[in-house]
């Protein structure tokens, strides 16, 4: 029997995930694995990059699950520093440039995995491209900024974005002694929340000395001679000195290779696979992690959620089918956890613009409680906002903004929603209760409670 050839393009979680994966199901006689990284790391959390900046996380090698050492180890042929440049899907083969030497080879393969991952949005500006200007989605992109900041002898920073990577920043920027300056195009920071979750988020941003501009589009990136940035200047007028700019605007699918090899791709340009991640129309094609779409299971169509999380088990999915075995990936509810200095944020399932993309018909309900009894010593603030469907009841989502233990909280309402649960099944979810951990009624539950009552109250 001829040994099969697997072909992994992108070396961090979901391809080497998937290339482990087959590897523990099949050795090497059977199944021949060569995997493709542009990088000079693999398998790392990009997710802790902030943290390595802030100072809270010791040193870069803390992120790295799996070196590239350890992977060739396992019978992996891992080629770093090399890019996969063209997909050639009839002859079964890609064509592979050494990214030092400049050399190109053709590789083929029986089997091929797509998990080339997410790239940071960079609007054209002019001077997007100076020296100083930094997008933050690989751990090369985080060592490339961090030898930046030691570098630089100013402290003025300009975050553009104010989505998860923007706030993280610009707190890992406050703990680097920086004067941070956040601009944003929405109405609060952190768009993943309802605007109105989003002033709490806004608030701790203030109180960590962090200057948060709403509404501000960004029109220029303003250099001095040498090309390096020295000030982001908005549509208003308004020009903010910076000696560093970080980009966090959000990240887009890096899916340019499958487009022009004619592969699926879906309305926010993610590939479009089944449920064993295998792309749509193309046998022996599987695509993970943050270049894909993946179903929402409680709006019911495809999104792009790039999260370490999904691209993970999608891995370890795609691992199973090439390596012989049978998983699916069903879909995701959107759950997602951050926080700004102490204060905790979490969401998961729709939100109210979500909802209404969706064409549901929903009431909303908004509660302030504690993480722990209210007499406990050291309770904080709490707010909770559920979102359910107006005929039905069914739970649509939650929001949740507080102090320590608050975003954990959130857990419990993915597997609600996973589950398909009316908030009145909510309410009746038997929850851990001491005065260290909860109020009598956790403020879920409490949130819960309150949803019933408005959909009661909104009828048919």
């Amino acid at each position: 029997m001829a040994k099969e050839r697997l072909v992994v393009v992108g070396g961090d979680a979901a391809g080497m995930s998937a290339a482990s994966q087959a590897r523990r199901l099949k050795g090497p006689a059977e199944l021949e694995i060569t995997a493709f990284e542009r990088g000079h790391f693999t398998s790392y959390s990009a997710c802790g990059i902030p943290y390595w900046i802030g100072g809270q996380v010791a040193g870069r090698d803390e992120l790295i699950a799996r070196t590239p050492e350890e992977h060739r180890a396992r019978d992996i042929d891992l080629r770093t520093r090399t890019e996969v440049v063209e997909l050639d899907l009839p002859g079964r083969r890609v064509r592979a440039r050494d990214l030092e030497s400049g050399a190109e080879s053709w590789t083929a393969y029986d089997k091929l995995v797509l998990a080339t991952g997410a790239r940071p949005v960079r609007p054209r500006l002019p001077g997007i491209g100076a020296h100083g200007v930094h997008g933050v989605q690989t751990l090369d992109d985080g060592r490339r900024l961090m030898d930046d900041l030691e570098r630089s002898p100013g402290r003025r920073a300009v975050v553009v974005g104010a989505g998860y990577i923007g706030v993280e920043m610009a707190e890992a920027l406050v703990r680097r002694g920086y004067a941070v300056t956040v601009l944003h195009r929405g109405e609060q920071p952190m768009a993943t929340l309802d605007p109105d979750m989003g002033g709490l988020v806004h608030g701790a941003m203030n109180r960590m000395g962090i200057v948060t501009v709403s509404r501000a589009e960004v029109t220029k990136i303003l250099t001095d001679e040498e090309g390096r940035a020295v000030a982001v200047t908005a549509a208003a007028g308004d020009e903010y000195p910076a000696d560093v700019v970080v980009l966090g605007i959000g990240v887009e699918p890096r899916t340019a290779l499958a487009r022009a090899a004619g592969l699926p791709v879906g309305t926010s340009g993610g590939l479009l696979t089944d449920l064993s991640m295998r792309v749509r129309g193309h046998e022996e094609v599987w695509a993970g992690g943050d270049c894909v779409e993946v179903l929402d299971l409680v709006a019911g169509r495809t999104r792009h959620i790039p999260l370490g999380t999904h691209a993970n088990k999608h891995g370890q999915v795609i691992g199973s089918n090439v390596g012989g075995g049978y998983a699916t990936f069903p879909g995701v509810v959107g759950t997602a956890v951050s926080k700004v200095c102490d204060l905790e944020i979490a969401r998961t399932g729709l939100r109210e613009r979500d909802a209404l993309e969706a064409g549901l018909r929903f009431v909303t309900a908004t509660i302030a409680s504690t993480n722990t009894a209210g007499y406990y010593p050291g309770a904080e603030p709490m707010t909770v906002k559920m979102l359910a469907e107006r005929r039905t009841g069914r739970l649509l989502g939650v929001q949740i903004v507080g102090g320590a233990g608050a975003a954990k909280r959130v857990d419990v309402a993915a597997v609600a929603l996973t589950a398909g649960m009316t908030v009145d099944q909510v309410v009746s979810l038997d929850l851990g209760y001491a005065p260290p951990f909860s109020p009598v009624w956790d403020p879920v539950l409490v949130a819960a409670r309150k949803a019933v009552s408005a959909v009661r109250a909104a009828g048919v």
